[in-house]
């Protein structure tokens, strides 16, 4: 029996439950099941493929700078140092991005790329030093260059980019080492691949320097009278 307000009203009306774990579960299966939005995944790999570019051609043209320019040492060093630190900024933006750690270094790298590209344009301008390849105008050729970091400030500030970043980085899956679950067979495998290369150091005989046993096959020449 009712013996106050309060209890008359708990007695008509449904009682309020609460329950955090359902709340929490939920929460935790509606961030799972996220997906990586085709802008993300495109900045990201724009900025990737910059950096995979970036290396080759400093790879492909070391080689011609070095012969023709023969720069001092210490303008060596700091060149290859600046392209260097560009090549892991920019695989790295692209790579945080995708990840969902954050969008500041892969914005803030594409501004810095307009900025240096404006910079080189003007001093070409001014002073004429740089031939265009492939014969191309130096503005058709400014504005193929910009379309980089162009297309990185424009996909990266996408509205589903920037719920990505605030979302955070997606949870993930713990899987067991599979070493710990596996540890005899583990023990097992390491232990045939050092038998079988001890038993191959013992048992292939050994080429002398003469050409016979003990020598080095590629000291041995055959030759036809």
């Amino acid at each position: 029996m009712a013996i106050n307000v309060l209890d008359v009203r708990d007695t008509f009306a449904a009682p309020r439950v609460r329950v955090p774990a359902l709340r929490v579960v939920a929460t935790g299966s509606t961030s799972s099941v996220r997906r990586l939005p085709l802008t993300v995944l495109a900045a990201g790999l724009i900025g990737i493929l910059e950096a995979v570019a970036l290396l080759a051609v400093a790879v492909g043209g070391i080689d011609g700078v070095l012969t023709s320019a023969r720069p001092a040492g210490w303008t060596l060093a700091l060149g290859l140092s600046g392209l260097a630190a560009w090549v892991v900024l920019c695989a790295g933006g692209g790579g945080g991005l995708i990840e969902g750690t954050g969008r500041r270094l892969h914005m803030g790298l594409a501004y810095g790329e307009t900025v240096l590209i404006a910079v080189l344009l003007v001093v070409a301008t001014v002073a004429p030093v740089f031939t265009p390849p492939a014969g191309l105008p130096l503005p058709v050729l400014a504005l193929l260059l910009l379309a980089v970091p162009g297309s990185k400030l424009l996909l990266a500030a996408a509205p589903s980019a920037r719920q990505w970043v605030a979302d955070g980085p997606r949870p993930r899956e713990r899987r067991a080492d599979p070493v710990a679950a596996h540890r005899l067979l583990a023990t097992a495998t390491l232990g045939v691949i050092g038998v079988s290369l001890v038993a191959l150091a013992v048992l292939t005989p050994a080429q002398a320097p003469d050409g016979g046993p003990g020598a080095a096959a590629s000291s041995v020449v055959f030759t036809n009278d």
